[in-house]
């Protein structure tokens, strides 16, 4: 009788101590929810991250990737077969939020990446490509990391622009492009890095 008694002690004591870690190793991570005076964060509580990462991820509710980092055969005329970040498909105008706080540096036409939207945190420098040409940010803008910095752009663009990417239809794209995704690098001081790596 003692020791079916100590034999319970122990097991209620177990399931209390698994507990405790179960929760506190929860409470390292947190949803992806922050305050802003000037624009749009994420509130996605099926999300979690580390605290202390620097990055997070940019396209919320999608995780696929249809061209990893490194060599490939290229998908269109002007892509490169050296693919220097990851190509995460999403439907045009989904949010895109900045992986880091930072600088935005550039918003424009960046060759094969389109429009783009380019973000500096100290020696690093991420490149958000084939985003929507209706900037949400501005150069010199600060931003935190996960707040809304654009959208994912469309695949066709302006016939009046004065972009070469086209495609077999000979309609201009946005960049060499084959569908609606979002291309994100990440430079570290001057070098692409595997983003999968970071994230």
């Amino acid at each position: 009788m003692f020791q079916k008694s100590i034999t319970s002690l122990f097991i209620i004591l177990f399931f209390l101590i698994l507990f405790i870690c179960i929760f506190s190793i929860h409470s390292e991570t947190f949803s992806g929810y922050t305050k802003s005076s000037n624009s749009e964060f994420i509130e996605d509580s099926s999300f979690h991250y580390s605290e202390n990462s620097i990055f997070s991820w940019p396209l919320f509710g999608y995780y696929n990737i249809s061209s990893f980092f490194g060599y490939r055969i290229s998908p269109t005329s002007g892509a490169s077969t050296y693919h220097s970040g990851i190509d995460i498909p999403a439907p045009e105008k989904s949010n895109i939020y900045s992986i880091c706080d930072g600088i935005v540096v550039y918003t424009g036409f960046y060759g094969s990446d389109g429009y783009t939207v380019i973000i500096q945190n100290e020696n690093f420098i991420i490149i958000y490509g084939h985003v929507s040409p209706n900037f949400l940010v501005q150069e010199n803008q600060i931003v935190q990391k996960n707040e809304k910095i654009g959208t994912i752009g469309p695949k066709y663009i302006d016939q009046n622009s004065n972009t070469t990417y086209t495609d077999s239809t000979g309609r201009k794209t946005n960049g060499a492009t084959t569908g609606c995704h979002l291309h994100l690098t990440i430079k570290k001081d001057g070098k692409a890095v595997n983003p999968l790596n970071y994230l």
